[in-house]
């Protein structure tokens, strides 16, 4: 009676593990799945994000959106080293299609 216990427990374990698994693979994957919808449809929003922006002779050129400071830190120091441009990474008020930066509104903060 013993071993059928512990077998019982075993896969009662897995069981739980698997659901898990399965709840925080589907909570990453939604936001994902929004994102895409919202560009496919061209739905538009504004908000606050991060973006590295590309700025020649003192005028923004481009903009891209980053999603997190230290990944744009990262992006920025591979412009600019195969880059004669400024970069700088900021925060934004922006006009957003899923995770693009069409517009940029203002300028909140800049990332050091």
């Amino acid at each position: 009676m013993g071993k059928i216990k512990i077998i019982f427990f075993i896969i009662l374990a897995f069981v739980i593990y698997k659901g898990v698994v399965a709840f925080k693979n589907f909570e990453i994957g939604v936001g994902e799945r929004v994102a895409m919808l919202e560009e496919e449809s061209g739905f538009t929003k504004e908000g606050e994000v991060i973006g590295l922006i590309m700025y020649l002779d003192g005028e923004m050129q481009e903009h891209l959106y980053a999603p997190s400071k230290s990944k744009c830190l990262k992006m920025k120091e591979i412009a600019e080293e195969t880059s004669y441009a400024d970069y700088e990474c900021t925060v934004v008020l922006a006009v957003l299609q899923g995770n693009k930066i069409l517009s940029i509104i203002e300028e909140i903060e800049v990332i050091e």
